[in-house]
């Protein structure tokens, strides 16, 4: 059975009580010492997880934290993707392990990928908003490597909060639906971004623009 949004609200949320550090550069070893975070829902059980494989390790404290955020953002994302396919015009992609598709929007194939605000882009949020292919340019440059790379269609949800806390807005799923709703009901295929590549390749990207409420925190 299908975890429901509810419940990987209420599991994403018992995350917040962490700090959100990385236990080290993401790269396809580490990935592949916690990919066991793709079949853990509960936080409880991902604990002991943690703690079965690693709590021996000198490093245990780093690979912790990896898992932690491995599992926060993976169950974030796939919590979105449910979002998405439960709205009028989306498909999920046939092959759930298809890297490059996660769903189709009124026949378009896009992956997802939802992202903080990055520190690095050396401009604020009001100069992004004015200037959104600026960004998505330089997301996609700097996106995801190894296994994660592409240069196809993506949707990216950008979180911003005035805190610098982006990171925990991955836990507001039913605020996240309102957004992703209100953007297919609106969603124009003129309206997307046209990259095209140094290779002469073009991709159609956006962005949902998800910036946090007070109430962000709120249990």
């Amino acid at each position: 059975m299908s975890p429901t949004l509810a419940a990987i609200e209420r599991n994403l949320r018992r995350r917040l009580a962490y700090p959100y550090i990385w236990g080290g550069v993401q790269n396809d070893r580490r990935d592949r010492a916690t990919d066991f975070i793709y079949s853990i829902l509960a936080f409880d059980e991902l604990l002991a997880a943690i703690e079965e494989r690693f709590g021996g390790s000198r490093d245990y404290p780093a690979w912790r934290n990896y898992a932690l955020n491995r599992w926060y953002n993976f169950w974030s994302a796939r919590a979105v993707e449910m979002i998405f396919a439960a709205q009028p015009g989306v498909l999920p992609a046939p092959n759930a392990r298809d890297r490059l598709v996660d769903f189709t929007l009124q026949g378009i194939p896009f992956d997802h990928k939802t992202t903080v605000f990055p520190r690095a882009f050396g401009h604020d949020l009001a100069y992004a908003r004015r200037r959104p292919e600026v960004l998505l340019r330089w997301l996609y440059a700097h996106q995801s490597r190894e296994r994660r790379y592409h240069r196809r269609n993506r949707l990216f949800i950008l979180l911003y909060r005035d805190d610098g806390a982006h990171w925990r807005l991955r836990a507001e799923v039913g605020w996240l639906a309102q957004l992703i709703g209100n953007y297919v009901r609106n969603f124009r295929r003129e309206r997307l971004h046209r990259l095209q590549g140094e290779d002469g390749t073009v991709a159609l990207a956006d962005l949902i623009w998800a910036v946090g409420p007070p109430s962000a925190d709120a249990e």
